[in-house]
């Protein structure tokens, strides 16, 4: 319950009202006990003090009016300090549990409140500004923010920390009542969240302009150095986190962004280089042939960049110089050639391998530079490199190639699927696989696509019959399969088709698919691979050559565990392709290797598969 002295007074101010009071209290004393002399006790003079004259016709005070003099002062002072001391008491006891007397909180004046309603007031004022826009200026853009959003609010806890107690100091108390204190909202902050805020902030950026030169249809021009105008991302950060609470816009500092090159380097670039180098035309010399830039194509290659020291320094696109140059010294130019096979009367031999005389452009395109600042004449010869071929014709004649070691064939294909099973089959014709390599048909051809001359033809697509460009190479991949097997080739990874097909052998066939499924093998034997294909308009044929060193036989197993297809109906169209469907069944085969000289078993190795049944298709 509020006293009757301090009735109708609100709770915040009762401390102040009751320290006036007592102030006042202490203005008058009892004059028989502590009134001072009324006299001055001093005067000033030019250098000291000393004690005043007494008043014209007073007699001065004699030595027995001191002490008592004295008495009276000790006794004026000592009241003072107790009524003080009650005063300081009953203020420091009434304003208990308050906000201390002038704190201003982010614009918010709580001071001498009670310390739950200053909270409250605190919450209804700061706490929505975490999701109201905040203005915000960088430079001379105008832009906003929302403090939420960048991952700020109000941390009350260090807040009320930085707000304090009520303080004990009597002069710290004594000065509350004359003056203000601002204390910082102390934020919480998502770093990810105000990073991503200020990343954003960057596209207000105005970046430099660097000092360069540049060809205007061959004709080279300066460009002024502009200083640009950033974000200072630190000090931003810190501008936001302390002050989006107590703001109602925000200027968030930029610093300018230096220029990387002066502009008296641009005229010496322009007036040095430039200029000089679209002179004239630059020729390159080589055997029979010569390859000219003319001023318009050096400056299409030519352009400059910061040296690092405040300069410019050209900058020559070499790609864009062979592109031009090339076709001009192509004639001039030998390609090497590997050494191959060729096969006539049942025996390969070998053909020689072509030794390669190229331009070596990077030790022709190293004299470019000083030819560009050359006045008159500017001409350079072309460097040549001797190529050596990746098969010589020395290694060609040791790989030991000179007998066939497997074949196989297979025919009953047409229409499409013989286009894509010739095309295949001429890629991989000639190919040669050295002892231990091994060979890969997604590698050796690469993308099979119409570009590559392949066709639209028949696939096996999950199971039911579809189409696709390249469609029918399965058929290649089976007889290459086999050749390897009856040569004796080591398995590298093959896969069956998910259901039989009868022109192929059970358990002994293979699919391949662009970047999914492979057909591999490794050249285990001691001698090198030659590969031989003869595709007719009919049948496919692959023959490996090299040394023989081992025969092989095949042994196929009874088909068991027969399964009956399932019947799927689908839309007429070219998307249906009707089949009469097949059952599924599963059977081994066991490939047998011997040795050719000795007849004893190498290996026996036995692989079962299983089959699908064909759904049955129907098109309705």
């Amino acid at each position: 319950m509020p006293s009757e002295s301090n009735a109708g007074q609100p709770a915040d101010r009762r401390g102040e009202v009751g320290l006036r009071k007592l102030l006042e209290a202490n203005r008058t004393f009892d004059a028989d006990t502590t009134a001072l002399p009324t006299q001055p006790l001093t005067t000033v003079t030019r250098d000291r003090w000393s004690p005043a004259p007494p008043p014209t016709g007073a007699q001065p005070p004699t030595g027995s009016d001191i002490p008592l003099l004295t008495k009276r002062i000790g006794i004026a002072v000592g009241a003072v300090l107790a009524l003080g001391t009650a005063a300081y008491l009953a203020d420091l006891a009434l304003s208990a549990g308050d906000v201390p007397r002038g704190v201003v909180v982010a614009g918010v004046d709580v001071g001498g409140m009670d310390k739950a309603e200053a909270d409250a007031l605190l919450h209804s004022q700061l706490s929505p500004k975490a999701d109201r826009p905040l203005p915000v200026r960088i430079g001379d853009v105008q832009a906003t923010m929302v403090p939420s959003a960048a991952g700020l609010a109000v941390d009350w806890d260090r807040t009320w920390d930085a707000v304090g107690d009520q303080p004990i100091n009597p002069v710290s108390r004594l000065v509350s009542l004359f003056g203000s204190r601002d204390v910082q909202v102390a934020s919480t902050v998502d770093a990810a969240a105000l990073d991503q805020q200020l990343a954003g902030f960057r596209v207000h950026d105005n970046p430099t302009v660097e000092g360069t030169v540049r060809f205007e249809n061959g004709r080279p021009v300066a460009v002024a150095p502009v200083p640009g105008r950033v974000l200072d991302t630190e000090a931003a950060r810190t501008t936001i986190t302390e002050r989006w609470a107590s703001s109602d816009e925000l200027d968030l500092p930029v610093v300018a962004a230096p220029v990387a090159v002066r502009n008296e380097a641009v005229q010496a670039a322009l007036r040095d280089i430039a200029t000089p180098a679209v002179a004239s035309p630059i020729t390159v010399s080589g055997k029979d042939s010569r390859a000219v830039l003319t001023p318009e194509q050096i400056a299409s290659v030519l352009s400059f960049v910061p040296d690092g020291n405040g300069g410019l320094a050209p900058k020559i696109d070499n790609d864009a110089a062979i592109a031009v140059l090339a076709p001009q010294l192509v004639a001039s130019e030998v390609e090497p050639k590997d050494a191959t096979f060729t096969v006539g009367a049942g025996k390969p031999t070998v053909v020689p391998a072509v030794v390669g005389n190229k331009v070596d452009w990077p030790k022709t395109l190293e004299k470019l530079p000083a030819l560009l600042a050359q006045p008159g004449d500017r001409t350079a010869e072309a460097v040549y490199q001797r190529i050596e071929p990746k098969l010589t014709t020395e290694a060609a004649n040791g790989l030991g190639i000179n007998e066939m070691v497997g074949q196989f064939t297979t025919g009953g294909f047409s229409g499409p699927s013989g286009v894509n099973i010739r095309t295949v089959a001429a890629k991989v014709n000639g190919a040669v696989v050295k002892p231990g390599e091994t060979f890969s048909l997604n590698e050796f051809t690469g993308p099979r696509t119409a570009a590559e001359g392949y066709v639209e033809s028949g696939i096996i697509d999950k199971g039911r019959p579809s189409t696709a460009v390249g469609g029918g190479i399965s058929q290649f991949a089976t007889t290459l399969y086999n050749a390897a097997y009856f040569a004796g080739m080591e398995d590298a990874g093959h896969t069956e088709h998910s259901y039989y097909i009868s022109r192929y052998p059970a358990a002994r066939e293979a699919t391949v698919f662009d970047g999914a499924i492979d057909l591999a093998f490794r050249n285990n034997s001691p001698s090198g691979i030659y590969i031989e294909t003869v595709a007719t308009g009919s049948d496919i044929t692959v023959r490996l050559w090299g040394t023989k060193t081992v025969e092989v036989e095949s042994i196929t197993g009874e088909k068991s565990k027969p399964t009956e297809p399932t019947e799927i109906t689908l839309p007429k169209g070219k998307d249906c392709i009707a089949s009469e469907g097949a059952p599924g069944f599963t059977i081994s085969d066991t490939r047998v290797i011997t040795d050719r000289k000795t007849g004893a078993q190498v290996s026996r190795h036995t692989r079962t598969v299983k089959y699908d049944p064909i759904p049955i298709v129907k098109c309705e």
